[in-house]
């Protein structure tokens, strides 16, 4: 798959501002025109290969920066918040986004950070910010993909793999030998309410009965993630969070994030789902891991040269609520869209455990997404107590899912279940599932008549 175009104009503005150079002066020194360095700022040229280098070179400009310094996230961030109802009479299409970014980058920015820190527009400018929100910004600037935690991981794993064919023996013996660490399973009876524990004074990892084989490779995983603090560290103070608890959710999502990547390594893990039509069970299988586990790690499949595909992935209850969502390159609405659509089948997966449940979906927008999705139940769970399930979406665009295993005899240009963002925010006219009226348009009720839905709208 070729790489996309990179047009990052808002970046080199801001590095040529920072310098104090003209245009003039800039172009100067690249070799380059005034001309053309003009239209790649306004984002008009991408961003060559040949003069990335030459910014490397005369302004030591890291270019993995650029990954994450699109205002905003980008204009598919941005238009992911414009979908919310309180911009639904507004019909900001993404040209006029793109313009925006172009002219105004740091008003985008503004704009984006303004309306996370608002609750997306739920709560008033001055409330508490919600550290979730500012980490999942976060995540989605860099689009769920860390390639410097990537490449330690992927060092870590092929050494111990070199030491060993059973990874969490591997794993337990670079505990014990190298950070004097023994890991120890204690039953239920001696950590009633933890599965997992570091007792420094032992020099133990305690890790509870109750997690499968997956779930206890992941935490020594986790514990070994010590080795890339630097990395980590320079990743959490990059973000600039200015909340002490959401500066500690990031490092928690980056260390899970290296754990899955020392449980599946980047490039071993690449070719197995292109060999595989990524299928998620035979990845499970052969990596030794959980269904939200290969979920998440395939959102992150974005190296530069060895691209996987585009997947995103979110992960509800029962009521709906959203406790994860990663869009990675998919730019999907599915996922930041103000609420979730009862046509898609999502929910569907609660009654039917450990089933693949795949849809064709089709948006107001004219995108087609093909999806699927499996129950889940978290770790710790006990005969008596309560049971949590949730399901797990995975989705990518529907143009490029014709080589997953779980697409086969699926006609992916055909009939496609029209789905929405949510009632608040979807101005489909006739849909028999239609809970409330969208947000913005005026109620309709006609006496005389009764159609599909008790809430009629004026349309377009």
């Amino acid at each position: 798959m070729a790489d996309p175009k990179l047009f990052a104009g808002h970046a080199v503005r801001r590095l040529r501002r920072g310098a104090g150079l003209t245009q003039a002066a800039m172009a100067e020194t690249l070799g380059v025109s005034p001309s053309y360095l003009n239209l790649v700022e306004r984002n008009q040229r991408p961003l060559s290969a040949t003069l990335l280098l030459r910014l490397a070179e005369s302004f030591d400009f890291d270019p993995r920066t650029l990954a994450a310094s699109e205002p905003g996230g980008g204009a598919d961030a941005i238009r992911r918040r414009l979908a919310d109802p309180l911009f639904a009479d507004l019909e900001i299409d993404r040209a006029e986004v793109e313009e925006w970014l172009a002219g105004a980058p740091g008003g985008a920015e503004a704009f984006a950070r303004a309306f996370d820190r608002a609750g997306k527009g739920g709560a008033a400018p001055d409330a508490t910010p919600d550290p979730a929100a500012a980490v999942r910004h976060e995540v989605e600037r860099w689009r769920n993909h860390f390639a410097d935690l990537d490449a330690a991981a992927e060092a870590l794993a092929d050494e111990l793999r070199l030491g060993a064919g059973d990874l969490y023996g591997a794993m337990a013996e670079r505990l014990r030998v190298k950070h004097q660490l023994s890991v120890r399973i204690l039953p239920v009876e001696v950590m009633p309410d933890r599965l997992k524990r570091l007792d420094l004074h032992a020099r133990q990892l305690q890790l509870s009965e109750l997690l499968d084989s997956a779930s206890r490779s992941f935490a020594l995983a986790q514990q070994l993630a010590g080795e890339a603090r630097g990395e980590i560290d320079a990743l959490v103070r990059g973000a600039a969070l200015a909340d002490r608890t959401a500066e500690r959710l990031f490092r928690r999502h980056l260390t899970g994030y290296f754990a899955a990547a020392v449980m599946m390594p980047y490039a071993r893990f690449l070719r197995a789902c292109e060999g595989t039509g990524y299928d998620t069970e035979l990845l499970q299988r052969r990596f030794g891991a959980g269904f939200e586990q290969v979920a998440h790690r395939l959102t992150t499949l974005q190296r530069v040269g060895a691209r996987g595909l585009p997947f995103f992935m979110i992960r509800t209850d029962r009521a709906g609520q959203v406790s994860k969502r990663y869009a990675g390159a998919s730019a999907s609405p599915l996922v930041e869209g103000p609420g979730l659509c009862p046509l898609w089948n999502l929910f569907e997966a609660f009654a039917r455990p450990s089933e693949l449940v795949t849809q064709l979906l089709g948006l107001e927008d004219g995108s087609r997404w093909f999806t699927l999705a499996r129950s889940v139940q978290p770790q710790g769970t006990r005969a008596g107590g309560v049971r949590a399930r949730f399901a797990v979406g995975l989705g990518l665009a529907a143009g490029e899912a014709g080589t997953l295993a779980a697409a086969r005899g699926v006609d992916l240009g055909g009939n496609a279940t029209p789905v929405g963002l949510g009632c608040r925010a979807c101005t489909r006219l006739d849909c028999p599932q239609r809970s409330a009226p969208p947000a913005g348009r005026a109620v309709i009720v006609n006496e005389r008549e009764t159609g599909l839905t008790p809430w009629g709208f004026a349309g377009d």
